[in-house]
């Protein structure tokens, strides 16, 4: 399966709203594990403005609704040097929105397409998936449509142990410079995108 026959199989007429719902429901099922799996969690990375977490409800979105998520991690798909970080707890997550919101087929087939791009990190169990990947991954951008997450107070008291920021995608559309961030990185000029749309 490549990107263009997974967005060319999408579920209808799907909407944001639904999405959030859907999320919120699969997170409120979700109970503890009997063993703590601490030992398991990643070390974590050094933190990159280059590497990034999309929240299980904008990865859902990215395939489902199109729009602000799909531009968005697209820019980011066409730069190489750019890394998506989920963990598997995370894709679990967009993978069951997807079910619930489209059909268990198509949630199967974007997990295995979405596993040939993301860097995989462990995190424990207690973490959010989309922090606890930030965190572990060296992620310095988390992208959701959360407004816990997103608020004010969130950033802070999230800043206050790594230098992680939680935007709405169409927030980060709006910063999001692949030149200025390439040149600062790796003080050399701009090659543009490296990588073909993903569709």
């Amino acid at each position: 399966m490549s990107w263009t026959g997974l967005f060319a199989n999408t579920p209808e007429n799907v909407t944001l709203t639904e999405i959030r719902t859907a999320l919120a429901e699969v997170r409120t099922e979700k109970r503890p594990p009997d063993e703590p799996d601490e030992p398991t969690a990643s070390e974590p990375a050094d933190p990159a403005p280059t590497r990034v977490v999309a929240d299980a409800d904008v990865l859902a979105a990215d395939y489902c609704v199109d729009g602000t998520s799909r531009a968005v991690l697209d820019a980011l798909y066409r730069h190489s040097w750019t890394t998506l970080v989920a963990s598997d707890r995370l894709l679990d997550d967009a993978e069951a929105v997807i079910r619930a919101v489209g059909t268990r087929s198509l949630a199967e087939t974007w997990r295995k397409q979405i596993e040939t791009w993301r860097e995989p990190v462990d995190h424990p169990a207690v973490d959010h998936p989309a922090i606890g990947s930030a965190y572990r991954g060296g992620a310095m951008h988390v992208l959701s449509f959360d407004d816990e997450l997103t608020s004010s107070a969130a950033g802070r008291q999230l800043n206050n142990y790594v230098p992680i920021s939680v935007r709405q995608p169409d927030a980060f559309q709006l910063l999001f410079d692949p030149e200025s961030l390439y040149e600062s990185e790796y003080s050399e000029a701009y090659p543009g995108p490296d990588r073909d749309p993903r569709r």
